[in-house]
């Protein structure tokens, strides 16, 4: 006999009833929270559909700021098609169907809005199929996506498309939806004042997120209960960030743990690490930017900063939380106590703008190698000598264009390590010259 004869009958109101979030979704883009600076009456896609004008776009943005509502509404407004793919789950033969159906479309002359979600999930050559559909108005595109669309995405496709960015949701946007979902329920949340408040923390700027745990605190409330913050925190089992993205927190601690190791005090260090770790952090991201630290603020004055951060790494991906923590607090304080020096990260970027000024130039004949007859008679290779050959394995020759001269990018400081590579710099630059005057 099937379970299913025991199993407790569920009222069919209950049964049917849409989750908080999709029933709250937007009807027009005037009611869209949050995106003011796309969607408000001076907004860049309210300007769009007034122009009569819609063109390919890229929507660039956390998690729950309303990237599909938006083009779902989009399309309403500006009286075209709507079709939605997912990257994750769609494949070349989708793409091909959605690309027939839209061509149909525009036999009709309707054209079709293509929302795409998690765009940056589809390969180099993916989104390369786009570019026909789009350049001959096949399709207005819409790509969602939460990774930088620089990184991401192809140059072809991003020179094709204006990239938009949606912003996480304010406390302020936040407020809003629990509001329309109070005045939905027609009931207020259960919560004191500081676990409202909490609760807004816990979405971490994310509008589907708030209503979600809304929706749980309604489930869990029995009549004429109201839960504090230590009362939320259980009913939802998630912890409120010491910290509030949205309100910069983030980025405050992450550049005091980072002036702080560049300023050589470790205990300040490791107490902005610590706080960072208890705000829920991930470490990986703490690992990165220890990296980022020991190669801009150290550098070649400690060489074994970069190889102890790495380390600390792979050792947290091999012990995991929280044992894993305690190698990434010692790359810290190996960092915060290492001899400092910018000087690598001020040559890099010296010679970065260097090569933005001079990027057409040739670099000298001499060490440019000749692997056809031709390019010997036009003398690449000529005159060039093997530095392993030279008294000590130092030639002198000069390796800049001939058009710039010599150029100093690099003096490192006499300190560390960096003390010793200072000597050699001016062991090779005293031989340069007395070879060159030869």
């Amino acid at each position: 006999m099937s379970d299913d004869l025991f199993a407790p009958r569920i009222p069919e109101e209950v049964a049917n009833r849409r989750p908080l979030a999709d029933r709250l979704r937007p009807r027009t883009l005037s009611e869209v929270t949050g995106q003011e600076h796309l969607t408000g009456e001076d907004g860049v896609l309210r300007r769009m559909i007034e122009s009569g004008s819609l063109g390919s776009m890229i929507f660039w943005g956390p998690p729950g700021t309303g990237k599909t509502t938006v083009a779902r509404l989009l399309s309403g407004e500006a009286g075209l098609a709507f079709e939605q793919i997912s990257a994750i789950f769609s494949g070349v033969a989708d793409l091909k169907k959605v690309f027939e159906a839209a061509r149909l479309r525009r036999m009709d002359r309707r054209q079709t809005l293509l929302f795409v979600d998690e765009i940056h999930r589809f390969n180099r050559a993916q989104q390369d199929s786009f570019l026909p559909v789009m350049e001959d108005g096949t399709v207005i595109l819409v790509g969602a996506t939460t990774e930088n669309p620089s990184f991401e995405l192809n140059a072809a496709l991003l020179s094709r498309a204006r990239v938009l960015t949606f912003k996480s949701h304010d406390d302020e946007s936040l407020e809003e939806l629990l509001k329309r979902a109070e005045t939905a329920e027609g009931k207020a949340l259960p919560l004191t004042e500081d676990a409202r408040a909490s609760l807004l923390r816990m979405a971490d700027g994310d509008g589907r997120a708030v209503l979600t745990l809304a929706e749980e605190v309604w489930r869990a409330a029995r009549e004429k209960e109201t839960f504090d913050t230590e009362g939320l925190t259980r009913i939802v089992q998630r912890r409120a960030p010491v910290y509030d993205k949205a309100q910069d927190g983030h980025y405050n601690l992450i550049s005091a743990l980072h002036k702080s190791v560049r300023g050589s005090d470790p205990d300040a260090a490791l107490y902005y690490l610590a706080r960072m770790f208890d705000a829920g952090e991930d470490p990986l991201y703490l690992g990165r930017r220890l990296v980022r630290m020991a190669v801009e603020d150290i550098g070649l004055a400690d060489p074994q900063a970069l190889v102890i951060c790495n380390a600390a790494k792979d050792a947290y991906d091999y012990l995991g939380s929280p044992e894993g923590e305690l190698a990434l607090a010692q790359a810290c304080v190996y960092l915060a106590t290492a001899p400092k020096s910018n000087a690598v990260y001020t040559a890099f970027k010296a010679a970065t703008m260097a090569a933005k000024q001079n990027g057409s130039l040739l670099p000298p004949k001499h060490i440019l190698n000749a692997p056809t007859k031709l390019m010997k008679g036009e003398g690449y290779g000529e005159g060039y000598r093997y530095d392993h050959d030279e008294p000590d394995a130092f030639s002198g020759q000069d390796y800049f264009p001939e058009k710039m001269g010599r150029q100093t990018f690099y003096d490192p400081p006499e300190r560390g390590f960096e003390r010793d590579i200072r000597k050699r710099l001016e062991w090779w630059a005293k031989l340069r010259k007395e070879r060159n005057q030869r």
